[in-house]
């Protein structure tokens, strides 16, 4: 209990008087997460509503494998973003190793087959409900694509929000290619990791809390906002 109070207590101290260092790692924690988040997303519900409306031979297998994905160890990754972006590796000359860059690719990796299975799920099941009426109209794939889109932008924005929570406690990818560099990679949950490691129960924890209070106001603003977009349809 004492390891817990003296958390919170250090937790409180960091964020009332906005410690630099807290600051500069949320916000690096948050530049990764979200720039993931949103190319994840670009790639991932199109990608799951395309594979909804689409019938083709391979079908089957594509969409088997892609939520296989979604259990891709993280650790494994990291891993071969780290052999790919290495100076031996095939994209070396790009520098990317041991920058934000990095693992913001590792975490779209992870993330992008999650949101690609939820949005195939949800697009799905509308199309069983929109089929006749798009096929009457004669739209195309990608109008159909579109118009599912928009008209499952909740079950969206909550498969989003599965991939955002997903990244944000990531670790193991992020901790390999990014180094946990003091002032260039650190983020929050590396941070943690290297407090812990080096005894500093009372800091980990502080940063975990941070790390939750992070978590919780991002879903309660997506709540909000699902709220009030159903609020103002009424």
């Amino acid at each position: 209990m004492g390891n817990i109070w003296q958390g919170l207590t250090e937790a409180a101290r960091l964020v009332l008087h906005l410690d630099a260092d807290l600051l500069e790692i949320t916000a690096r924690s948050l530049q990764v997460t979200l720039s993931a988040t949103v190319i994840a997303a670009l790639i991932g519900l199109p990608t799951g509503a395309w594979l909804a409306v689409s019938r083709f031979r391979a079908r089957r297998v594509v969409v088997a494998t892609m939520n296989a994905l979604m259990g891709l160890p993280p650790v494994v990754v990291g891993l071969l973003v780290y052999m790919l972006f290495s100076r031996s590796g095939p994209l070396g000359v790009l520098g990317l190793l041991f920058t934000p860059a990095a693992m913001i690719i590792a975490q779209v990796i992870i993330i992008a087959p999650i949101m690609a299975s939820i949005s195939h799920q949800a697009i799905r099941e509308l199309w069983a409900d929109y089929h006749d009426l798009l096929i009457s109209l004669n739209a195309s794939r990608v109008q159909r694509i579109r118009a599912l889109l928009w008209d499952g932008r909740r079950s969206l924005l909550t498969a989003a929000l599965a991939g955002f929570g997903r990244a944000i406690g990531e670790v193991g990818a992020i901790m390999i290619v990014g180094g946990n560099i003091d002032h260039a990679t650190r983020v929050l949950t590396t941070a943690i990791a290297l407090e812990t490691g080096k005894g500093n129960l009372a800091l980990a924890l502080g940063l975990g809390f941070v790390l939750i209070a992070l978590a919780m106001a991002v879903n309660l603003a997506l709540h909000f906002l699902t709220r009030t977009e159903t609020s103002g349809r009424w």
